[in-house]
């Protein structure tokens, strides 16, 4: 009864010694060269778009409007006609004006020509000359209340909704319409003081709008606010956009990227860091395929690549996937697996 059990313990021993002597299999990785990657440092800000130039076009006197010269939202050109005010009055009043101007002239004309025969003394031609010059006056003073009659665009530019009708009285001061030039978008935002350093007028921005968010509008910065806030501590900075088809509207909230302190740096791929605590560190392999676990000093990132600032150089071998199965000295291989399942050889 005795040799059945001492064999089958023996049978066990055996076995289990046989798995201990087992090797374990070399891990298979990817291997790739840190590279060169442009880099920046980003901030992200949030900006009030403006109109490059817009104006709210008032009534100058208080009158009836006769007639109107855009529609909503009408694109109109510099000195269009807006709106044109009642002025029948000062029509006449032009009228009586400028008679009284050329009745003047002719007597001006006869004082010169008695003058110039004699008949006529140098006071009296002084003084016709006078009165001629005052009637003329008189009638340039009718003709400028006539032209203050007729609302123009100061510049070119979409229009407002209408807000008024002909046959409305307005009184000095209300709004006529409000014209926007949107041929490019003045854009403010604020950043923090201790960012000042890393911004200067000329420097390229992007922004986007939540309205349209396939669409990346670039400009400048054109100025920056010489005085700081001093409850939030950030200056405001101004930049300009070209903006295609008047896409983006005054008051819109964007989304501005700045980047600063361009430069290359060596770049590895997120997946290939491995992070204990506040220390990072990468795989470095040799030409025996044996890795090396380096310690390494991150920087920024711009998508799945990361700044290497110390520790590697361009062109250095680390392991980019299968970190995980790595311990400091670890032999490893790569290439596919073999069709059959069995273990590939290193190369």
């Amino acid at each position: 009864m005795r040799k059945p059990i001492i064999l089958s313990l023996m049978f066990c021993v055996a076995a289990c010694g046989g798995e201990e002597k087992r090797e374990r299999p070399t891990p298979r990785v990817t291997i790739e060269a840190a590279t060169s990657h442009a880099f920046s440092d980003v901030y992200v800000a949030v900006g009030t778009a403006n109109a490059n130039e817009q104006v709210s076009v008032r009534a100058p006197v208080t009158e009836r409007i006769t007639q109107l010269g855009f529609s909503d939202g009408d694109y109109v050109q510099k000195g269009q006609m807006l709106a044109v005010l009642a002025q029948g009055q000062e029509t006449a009043s032009l009228a009586s004006a400028q008679a009284r101007a050329r009745e003047a002239e002719q007597q001006l004309a006869r004082i010169r020509e008695l003058h110039r025969r004699g008949f006529a003394t140098n006071a009296s031609l002084d003084a016709q000359t006078a009165s001629a010059s005052a009637a003329k006056a008189l009638a340039n003073e009718a003709r400028a209340s006539i032209g203050d009659r007729v609302v123009r665009a100061p510049f070119s530019g979409y229009v407002s909704l209408r807000r008024i009708s002909v046959g409305a009285v307005v009184s000095a001061g209300d709004e006529i319409a409000a014209v926007s030039d949107l041929s490019s978008i003045k854009l403010d935002f604020n950043v923090p003081e201790t960012m000042l350093a890393n911004v200067r007028v000329g420097q390229v921005i992007t922004a986007k709008a939540a309205a349209f968010p396939d669409y990346v509008a670039s400009g400048q910065i054109t100025a920056i606010d010489p005085v700081i806030n001093p409850q939030t501590r950030t200056a405001t900075l101004r930049a300009v956009l070209p903006n295609r088809d008047a896409m983006l509207k005054p008051g819109m909230l964007l989304s501005v990227t700045i980047a600063s302190k361009n430069r290359t740096a060596p770049a590895v791929p997120e997946l290939s860091l491995v992070r204990e605590g506040d220390t990072s560190f990468v795989y470095t392999v040799a030409s025996d395929l044996k890795v090396k676990r380096t310690p390494v000093k991150t920087g920024t990132r711009d998508g799945n690549l990361v700044e290497i600032v110390e520790g590697l150089k361009v062109g250095d071998s680390i392991v980019t996937e299968g970190v995980v199965k790595l311990s400091d000295g670890t032999t490893v291989r790569t290439g596919p697996a073999k069709a059959s399942g069995a273990p590939a050889k290193a190369r």
